[in-house]
């Protein structure tokens, strides 16, 4: 061996090194948080699984005007998708609608429907189509191997939403391991799958698949991968509207490259003229659903029947002033509005704290919560501020204090196994 090239092989090893070192870290704390995911989702759905054989709830519930004529012994017998006995604590309420969507399409006659526009239109059309067809794709194996087509879709609906919450928490761990180091990354994934909510990410619901694209897509953001990150978010918004947010950190992330490289518009690189569409992509996809059939029945669904909309500011406050009336007398409308009021506060106060380190992440939270917030009922936003990255980063750094750490993660546990209770026996929570 030559004198030049032992010198590089002393100079190359350390480098060799110190890269297998990094890899050596990176792989082991992924391990962690696969191992957290897997105890995580074996526990809640034990739990689940376990409470029917040991528990019954009085009913009905009586949390919101509307929901005891919902939650009565037989409230169930008209809606089929409720009824498959497979994994049947993972479904309830919304569930009803991504499951038949999954099945028989957004025009399954065992769906309810309402007169619109002059035509029946089903519930259905009140929900995004991404997430349903996920759940159609990972299904039709299944089917083939035997299942039915109930317990296909259901099995399917959960294998995402736990599939996109461990990619949710892998991109959240990238996302705060900057601030709060790698402990701190672990922490705050840990903390969005023990939400008070939190259960709803392993449920047949939206959040779990969404929180995957939406944290992924502000992962990609951080490594300067906007093109891909804004696959991602349209994505995202075909899986929840709010996803539409996400165009805020596209654009801030997009104008960061720019004055990196300290040119004008004119004289920047083509590659970087093309990841400018990026910010505009979720506003393209929210566009492009609006147009489409299916979004202004999706419109027409959530305005006649669910009252919802965006920016109903009036009817919002309205909705709210009705709901805190109701509390008078009644506990279980009093538990359910001071968890909501709790969770909205909370969500708030870890946006505004975080706005000047990391104004993307946080305007993407305020966005979420504002469209939520003002969607015109006074319900469900407890269970929308789960997708909200800025919680888990301000929750994280109050984690660096043990006794904090401890408290929340036994409050947010308690009451996790609350609410999954709840739901379980098809009761309202969010």
């Amino acid at each position: 061996m030559t004198a030049d090239a032992t010198r590089n092989k002393q100079h190359t090893t350390p480098i060799t090194q110190h890269l297998s070192r990094i890899t050596h870290h990176a792989s082991r704390l992924t391990s962690h948080v696969l191992l957290i995911w897997l105890a995580w989702a074996a526990i809640l759905l034990g739990y689940q699984a376990l409470l029917p054989a040991r528990l019954t709830l009085q009913r009905p519930d009586r949390a919101l005007f509307w929901t005891p004529n919902e939650t009565a012994a037989k409230s169930q017998n008209d809606k089929p998708y409720l009824l498959d006995p497979f994994m049947n604590a993972q479904v309830s309420w919304d569930s009803e609608f991504y499951l038949a969507i999954a099945t028989g399409g957004y025009d399954d006659p065992a769906v309810r429907a309402v007169p619109a526009d002059g035509r029946q239109l089903s519930l259905s059309y009140a929900f995004l189509p991404f997430y349903p067809s996920m759940m159609k794709a990972v299904a039709a194996p299944l089917r083939l191997m035997g299942m039915r087509p109930i317990a296909a879709a259901t099995l399917a609906g959960v294998l995402v939403s736990l599939l996109g919450t461990l990619a949710g928490m892998l991109a959240l761990y990238d996302l705060t391991r900057g601030e709060l180091e790698e402990d701190g990354g672990l922490r705050a994934a840990f903390y969005l799958v023990i939400f008070p909510t939190g259960f709803f990410l392993a449920q047949v619901y939206t959040e779990g698949l969404f929180v995957g694209l939406a944290f992924g897509s502000l992962a990609l953001m951080k490594r300067r991968r906007l093109g891909w990150a804004g696959l991602l978010a349209v994505l995202a918004t075909w899986t929840r509207l709010v996803g539409v947010g996400l165009a805020i950190p596209l654009a801030l992330a997009w104008w960061r490259e720019v004055r990196a490289k300290g040119l004008g518009l004119r004289s920047l690189p083509r590659w970087l003229l093309a990841e400018g569409l990026a910010p505009l992509a979720p506003l393209a996809a929210l566009l492009a659903w609006r147009l489409s059939p299916w979004g202004r029945a999706n419109e027409l669904i959530e305005a006649k029947f669910f009252s919802r909309g965006f920016f109903l500011v009036a009817q919002t406050l309205e909705a709210w002033q009705q709901g805190l009336a109701s509390t008078a007398g009644n506990s279980q409308a009093a538990v359910y509005y001071g968890l909501e009021i709790a969770l909205i506060a909370l969500a708030l106060v870890a946006c505004l704290v975080t706005l000047r380190r990391d104004p993307g992440l946080a305007c993407f939270g305020l966005v979420v919560l504002a469209i939520s917030f003002f969607s015109g009922v006074a319900q469900s936003v407890g269970r929308y501020v789960i997708v909200i990255p800025s919680l888990y980063l301000f929750l994280g750094r109050l984690g660096r204090h043990e006794a904090f750490d401890r408290a929340w993660t036994l409050a947010s546990v308690l009451l996790m196994g609350l609410l999954a209770t709840l739901f379980t026996f098809d009761m309202w929570v969010a």
